[in-house]
């Protein structure tokens, strides 16, 4: 034992204990809240150290015998998840209800010292007996937790870091708690990030294996906030009975239910025998149009406190609860309801952005606030104005792109201001940009750039549905739709304090991701319709289609747009050429094989017909070969006077400006511009 560091652990525990430093940041909430109860409710001492404590054989042998039914269904995903982490020497346990361990995985190498530190069969890791630890204190909480290292209370359990996640049955009771430890580890917290996720999720998906086993005569009701996983790891799932009741339930079903209709968490357990329409607007007769001849993201439902839910609907097994109606497929009116033409314009056949608009034709009718994620150009700002347009809403469509308005002014942009509240502001005040998409949509763009402080405000307006304008005393009544889109992913700016969580789950009720254009499939309709935007019957030849089919297209819609528009002002008739495509089209297919062969080479200059008594052509027959650098000689024998050159060379004036620019010869203008700026 390490003297200093046992005084200097005994002696933080006895000031927290005194008030003396509570609230520290150092420690997690749950941490301090374990210690607290050690002290005040267990009673034990920090300064007594004592042994990992495990139960005789014949008790050990009770307590598998009650849990037996929850370890053979858990085991697998124990072993699974023992797999993942194979070589970093975790240890599994799986604690039941009274904080003993009843199953066990861990590298037999290690049986003495794991035995010795309770990461074995029979450990008994009750918090009034072990004092802070991850089973003890998720036992205690209810909530997924990570004691790490001097987390613990007992000086003995200092070396280990514990990551435990509750495991609840079908009524809401907390049955078991799902452990995964190291007997050494880094010293940084962090570390057991990843270990907190796996044992999260693991824990939810025993939960669900544990519902469906008992569930096979109800109908089962598979939730999801995203359709990607739904058929195949839901986030929640409840079961009911033919009536529609509530029969069973996950952890996160029972959060999802308690918070649709303001129910406490403390009370989960009066969710039981409620029917579905309390929570939903949805009843038993609407379960069979949740089957899954349904695409996933069709299958929408919205909880009574407004949040959209993906949903999966599981008919009883025969001989089972009977469904009230007949479960045979919905007509298609039921499955298929039209995308407006707003949001069907978005795309040109695309499959995957075709069911993306689909789930926001649904959604656009919906106060419900969306967020947008997609990459630069990816066009969120149309697909915002596009849910607006669906939306029937009243008023205008307001966007405020959060990254583009100075931070000193972003606040009386959004808010207003009342009269006098500022030096030299408009004498009769101004209305914030927030209030004048009253009753109409307010479109955050690059949201993530937003600061702090006017995230809190924000949070505010968005939560009381009021706003209050700098300067005034007297919030306003506002009625909006929010939709917000940033092309970095929020949630790593949550965790690296840069945006907050609770904003966060305020914007992202609803989510629609757009694909970068490189992976939709409906790129070349897309040239189309937008060259045909630029000029009527404008097409590309197979040479310049093929070079822009090829090109990654980093700029998204934007790139391609602007491509087009480069094109259309180089070009004279019917058809494009690569010859019209912009240099940075041209210098990306320079860097492929495949379509190097494509680029544009411009022709040797042909001799113009010569009048009579005309001097000899300027340009030598037999001087370079090279073409900028023979156009580059004859404009400085014109002094660069392009229409002169245009009439020794038989051309157009454009044809000369075309090909100074496709031969980069801006650049070395300045060496036969003419002094007096002559065209």
């Amino acid at each position: 034992m390490n003297a200093r560091s046992y005084a200097s652990h005994v002696r933080e525990i006895e000031s927290f204990g005194l008030g003396l430093n509570r609230g520290a940041p150092a420690r997690d909430a749950a941490v301090l809240r374990s210690w607290q109860r050690c002290i005040e409710r267990h009673r034990l001492d920090p300064a007594a150290t004592c042994e990992a404590y495990i139960v005789p054989e014949g008790q050990l042998r009770v307590h598998r015998e009650e849990s037996e039914p929850l370890i053979r269904i858990a085991r697998s995903g124990l072993e699974r998840l023992y797999q993942q982490l194979a070589g970093l020497q975790y240890v599994l346990l799986l604690a039941d209800r009274h904080g003993i361990t009843v199953d066990f995985l861990g590298h037999e190498g290690d049986a003495d010292a794991l035995r010795r530190a309770g990461l074995y069969l029979g450990s008994d890791w009750r918090e009034d007996r072990a004092g802070t630890c991850a089973v003890g204190a998720c036992l205690e909480g209810g909530e997924a937790l990570i004691i790490h290292q001097s987390d613990h209370f007992d000086y003995t359990h200092t070396p280990l870091s514990c990551t435990a996640a509750p495991i609840y049955d079908h009524r809401g009771e907390l049955a078991a708690v799902l452990d995964l430890s190291l007997l050494r580890s880094p010293e940084s917290r962090s570390s057991q990030s990843l270990a907190l996720h796996l044992v999260t999720a693991t824990a939810r998906r025993i939960e669900l294996a544990h519902l469906m086993e008992r569930s096979r005569s109800d109908w089962v009701l598979r939730l999801s906030r995203s359709p990607d996983f739904l058929d195949v790891d839901p986030d929640a799932a409840l079961t009911l009975d033919g009536a529609g009741r509530v029969r069973g339930m996950t952890q996160a079903a029972a959060r999802i239910l308690a918070q649709a209709i303001g129910l406490p968490w403390a009370e989960r357990r009066d969710l039981l025998g409620l029917p579905l329409e309390r929570f939903f607007e949805l009843d038993v007769d609407g379960l069979p149009s949740l089957l899954r001849h349904r695409l996933a993201q069709d299958r929408i439902v919205r909880a009574r406190d407004g949040s959209i839910l993906f949903a999966h609907a599981i008919e009883p097994q025969r001989g089972g609860a009977t469904p009230v109606r007949d479960a045979a497929p919905a007509t298609s009116t039921a499955t298929a309801s039209p995308v407006p033409q707003a949001l069907r314009a978005l795309s040109a056949g695309d499959a995957h952005l075709d069911a993306l608009l689909h789930k926001a034709a649904r959604l656009a009718p919906q106060r419900l606030p969306v967020m947008i994620q997609g990459e630069t150009g990816a066009g969120k700002e149309y697909l915002a104005r596009a849910l607006h347009a669906a939306s029937g809403r009243p008023g205008p469509f307001v966007a405020i792109n959060c990254a583009a308005i100075p931070e000193t002014l972003l606040e009386s942009e959004l808010f207003g201001y009342l009269p006098g509240t500022y030096t030299g502001g408009a004498s009769r005040g101004k209305t914030g940009l927030v209030e004048a998409a009253h009753r109409g949509t307010l479109f955050l763009d690059e949201i993530g750039d937003m600061p702090l402080h006017l995230q809190a405000k924000l949070l505010r307006v968005l939560s009381e549905s009021e706003i209050t304008p700098l300067g005034a005393r007297q919030p306003k009544p506002l009625d909006l739709r929010v939709i917000s889109a940033s092309h970095r992913p929020l949630a790593v700016l949550v965790d690296q304090g840069l945006f907050r969580q609770d904003l966060l789950f305020r914007l992202n009720a609803a989510q629609l991701s757009l694909p970068p254009l490189r992976l939709r499939q409906d790129l070349d309709a897309l040239i189309d319709r937008l060259a045909e935007a630029q000029r009527p019957g404008l097409r590309p030849t197979p040479e310049a289609r093929a070079l822009l089919r090829a090109h990654g297209w980093p700029g998204n819609l934007r790139e391609l747009h602007n491509a087009l528009c480069h094109a259309a002002a180089l070009s004279e008739g019917p058809c494009f050429g690569p010859e019209h495509l912009p240099e940075t089209v041209l210098a990306a297919a320079a860097e492929e094989p495949q379509t190097r062969a494509m680029l544009p080479r411009l022709p040797a200059p042909q001799e113009p017909p010569r009048q009579v008594g005309e001097a000899a052509d300027p340009v030598d027959p037999a001087g370079p070969s090279d073409p900028a650098l023979a156009l580059e000689q004859l404009l400085q024998r014109c002094q660069g006077n392009v229409s002169e050159a245009a009439r020794l060379l038989g051309v157009s004036r454009s044809t000369i400006h075309r090909r100074i620019q496709r031969l980069a010869l801006g650049e070395r203008r300045v060496r036969w511009s003419p002094a007096d700026g002559r065209d």
